[in-house]
């Protein structure tokens, strides 16, 4: 390969992406583009050529390049190259890579000059190369020629814009040195998209074409037409030098040859030439590998840390070592029982923000869960008069009775307190499985254990079931309790004289009008589709009515609706929906809202239902009966009271309203009181102080103590991981001390570019290079290059007619060349006139003396040939 630069870089790209691959990641350099652009024939190709180092693009003249060809260069330890439209067959022959490429031009294109936007992807694989992509583009042509279509030019122009426009893309604008600099489209199009100039380099090819006695050492020496980067010539090889196999390691003595040989480029030889460009190229490869490490090294500084606490417990870890494994033990069981003390009771630390969790669900259980059970078995308001009249007629037998038998109420009060048994052990049931989940959720920090996390999980399960037993007969007995003695004295109990007074209407206690019970989002599912389908609202619940706003601010309510003669009932959720539903209805038959007869309310948990359907219920919004009940009760709801026995129905209905609120209330206090006594707190006792013992009592401490494989697995991973990071780290440092960032070149006036772009040149390249001409040729008369006009000047003689002063040089130009930097030239004027060559400044030394048998080249400004 001829690029020995790129060479220099690979093994320490190798480096970094053999750190990253051995901590399984991939390092994400992302190497810049390499487009080249330019005119037809200007030598494109072979720039990039030269950069690879082989050769294997189509050459010739006219338009060659008809297609873009995005070449990528990939690291490998084998040379060869494959397409990708042919990805099964591998190419060793490199002139078989030309002729293939020229071969799906044509299909493609045809073979009369016509070109195609669709790129031909090619990959060469080669132990000599980087991970680049490069672009061969088609020339920059104006007039359409053979199939070409009539707005050739902006089609060429749209290509090469979709690929020089990449913010990660170099342009190199190569520009023929026997043409018209200010004319170029190339610098042209580079401009539009790189206005700062941050990533063009101007290229100068064909300086061995131009006439005799002119040549471009202004331009090369950025004094013409500045470009921040600069401009670099070079020199390629020619079409005879082609067809006659000259390689490029010869092409590349010739072009050094040529630089060091000829008068107007010998001061600047070193840096003229492919060598050069490859040079310049490679360095703005490290200053971005350079840019991209800061980006890498935090990324792997921060994975470093989060292992440093795991890996902190391995460093010294001996899996065989008794003391480690007893030590191990008591720590675990000890950080059990405190996680799972801390998820009942509650902690400031490792807070869970997504969903309730612990003690805050069986809270919910206790408070929310609960009531909204103990109201769901509420009695039937027919079912319930229906039963005292029949026990009151049953209690009188034969007899007519004149008074209100005490025997009913007991009767009656009995028979709903037996119903409180099933929610109450319902509840039990809930907070079991709550406690289950919670210290599964602890014990998931034994798996490296599996032994040790399953004799936890089979000793706590027994215990908690064994609590259950017991907390479940509390339950019953508190009933029993309840059943066995109806106090009548009690306090907060009504009384028969204050129960025959009582309204029927009384046992609807509402909470304090207008008060707000609960806010939030629900979303009503049922709006026809017609209507904007399903739509989610804000939502406040007081103590009379539910309201629905559009948004929290509460400014545009969209409906009230009151309270009266409402019920709750469950709804299927949709087939397709994933939200929980509840169903909102009067149970007059009346429409809800508009004209629907109940509205289905839906949540994102079945949780959110919970919660809703207890804020109801605080509200006095009952559920809804079964069916099957209230069909019974309508079937038997035919039987006729006289107006005693009805007054007798309504005072022990009273009677025993007032006593089971009562019971409800005691049970609704002592059933948590109950459970956290005999159940929760009692395993968390058992959690600290026996669990130990019935551990070691279980198993032998190896076998509970015995690794799983995938926790050895994950602690070697994680030892591995650990150290390739430390290990990128250093990489990452070496290299950062081992490559160097050049400076981006100060900004330069370019605003010829955009004068050139209106169709002016200001100035042509080329410069006279003597009045001595060579013998016997006579002086060559050139007619005025297109442009503007020159600037006037005083007519004091052929002599006065100099160029303007170069404003604001930073230093001489001994130090500039000294320090062989292309891009350190300062800004000039932009616009000089036409073919007048520049005057040296005052502290800038004059070129050394020409070689023999050579004209010399006069410096100071003499009249032109134009004048």
């Amino acid at each position: 390969m001829g690029n020995r630069g790129m060479e220099e870089l690979i093994p320490l790209v190798n480096k970094l992406q053999d750190a990253f691959s051995s901590i399984g990641q991939s390092c994400h350099l992302d190497l810049p583009q390499i487009a080249v652009v330019g005119g037809q024939s200007a030598g494109k190709s072979s720039v990039l050529e030269n950069f690879v180092g082989r050769d294997f693009l189509p050459r010739g003249s006219g338009i060659v390049t008809r297609r873009p060809l995005i070449l990528q260069l990939i690291f490998s330890k084998t040379e060869y190259a494959e397409f990708l439209h042919c990805k099964s067959k591998k190419f060793t022959d490199f002139d078989e890579v030309r002729q293939e490429i020229e071969a799906e031009t044509d299909r493609v294109t045809g073979t009369n000059k016509g070109i195609s936007p669709v790129p031909i992807n090619l990959r060469v694989y080669s132990p000599h190369v980087l991970n680049l992509t490069l672009i061969d583009l088609p020339g920059i042509t104006k007039v359409p020629v053979g199939d070409q279509p009539q707005d050739i030019e902006y089609q060429i122009k749209d290509m090469i814009l979709q690929f020089i426009s990449r913010d990660s893309s170099l342009i190199l604008a190569v520009t023929p040195a026997n043409m018209d600099l200010a004319n170029s489209d190339a610098l042209k199009m580079a401009k539009e998209v790189d206005p700062q100039g941050l990533r063009t380099i101007g290229v100068i090819t064909k300086l061995d074409l131009m006439d005799e006695g002119t040549d471009a050492r202004d331009v090369l020496e950025n004094k013409l037409l500045p470009l921040r980067r600069g401009y670099i010539g070079v020199v390629n090889r020619s079409q005879k030098d082609i067809d006659g196999k000259k390689d490029i390691r010869a092409a590349l003595a010739a072009e050094r040859k040529f630089f060091l040989s000829h008068p107007a480029y010998r001061h600047m030889a070193d840096r003229m030439g492919t060598p050069h460009l490859q040079k310049l190229l490679n360095q703005q490869l490290t200053n971005h590998i350079r840019e991209t490490l800061p980006s890498l090294r935090s990324k792997l500084q921060s994975q470093l840390l989060s292992l440093e606490k795991e890996v902190e417990e391995y460093k010294n870890f001996r899996p065989d070592d008794p003391t480690r494994k007893t030590k191990a033990l008591l720590q675990m069981v000890q950080q059990f029982a405190v996680d799972f003390e801390k998820r009942i009771e509650g902690s400031g630390d490792q807070v869970d923000t997504l969903e309730l969790s612990g003690g805050a669900r069986i809270n919910r259980i206790f408070h929310e869960r609960f009531p909204f059970e103990l109201v769901k078995m509420e009695f039937d308001e027919k079912d319930l008069r229906r039963e005292i009249s029949y026990a009151i007629k049953n209690i009188h037998g034969v007899r007519t009775g004149l008074f209100t038998p005490d025997l009913a109420f007991e009767a009656i009060v009995k028979k709903q307190l037996v119903k409180l048994k099933e929610p109450c052990l319902k509840c039990v049931d809930l907070v079991i499985q709550e406690l289950i989940n919670t210290f599964r959720q602890c014990t998931s920090k034994l798996g490296s254990y599996p032994r040790l996390r399953e004799e936890t999980e089979r000793i706590v399960t027994t215990y908690i079931r064994e609590r259950e037993g017991k907390t479940k007969d509390q339950i019953l007995l508190l009933i029993d309790i309840e059943l066995s003695y109806i106090n009548t004295n009690h306090e907060d109990f009504i009384g028969f004289a204050n129960a025959q007074q009582r309204s029927t209407q009384a046992n609807k206690k509402r909470a304090i009008p207008n008060q707000v019970i609960r806010r939030g989002w629900l979303t009503i599912n049922n709006i026809s589709i017609m209507k904007g389908g399903s739509k989610e609202y804000w939502f406040v619940l007081t103590a009379e009515s539910l309201s629905w706003y559009k948004d929290e601010e509460e400014k545009e309510k969209k409906y009230m609706l009151p309270l009266d003669n409402l019920k709750i009932r469950d709804v299927e959720k949709g087939f397709m929906s994933n939200k929980h539903v509840f169903g909102i209805f009067n149970t007059e038959q009346r429409n809800v809202y508009k004209d629907l007869r109940q509205i289905e309310l839906a949540c994102d948990s079945q949780e959110d239902v919970d919660s809703w359907k207890a804020s109801f219920l605080r509200a006095g919004v009952y559920p809804e009966k079964d069916q099957v009940e209230n069909e019974e009760g309508s079937q038997e709801n035919t039987f006729s009271m006289d107006p005693q026995l009805e007054r007798q129905v309504e005072t022990i209905r009273n009677l025993v309203d007032s006593y089971v609120g009562i019971i409800n209330k005691s049970i609704r206090d002592l059933m948590p009181k109950t459970i956290m006594h005999l159940m929760i707190n009692n395993t968390k006792d058992f959690i600290h102080s026996e669990l130990l013992a019935y551990l070691y009592s279980s198993a032998d401490q190896n076998s509970l103590m015995e690794e799983s494989a995938d926790q050895a697995q994950r602690r070697d991973d994680m030892l591995r991981m650990y150290h390739a990071l430390k290990e990128a780290l250093n990489i990452i440092g070496d290299i950062s001390t081992s490559t160097i960032s050049t400076p981006v070149p100060p900004p330069v006036d370019d605003t010829w570019l955009q004068s050139g772009a209106s169709g002016h040149s200001p100035t042509p390249q080329r410069r006279p290079a003597s009045t001595v001409l060579p013998p016997g040729r006579p002086p060559a008369v050139r007619g005025p290059m297109p442009g503007p006009p020159l600037i006037p000047m005083p007519a004091a003689g052929p002599s006065s007619f100099v160029a303007p002063p170069i404003p604001s040089r930073p230093g001489p130009q001994g130090a500039f060349v000294a320090n062989n930097d292309p891009f350190s030239a300062p800004p000039l004027i932009p616009s000089r006139p036409a073919r007048v060559p520049p005057g040296i400044p005052p502290g800038v030394p004059r070129r050394p003396p020409a070689a023999p048998n050579r004209p010399t080249i006069i410096r100071p400004a003499e009249p032109s040939l134009l004048d």
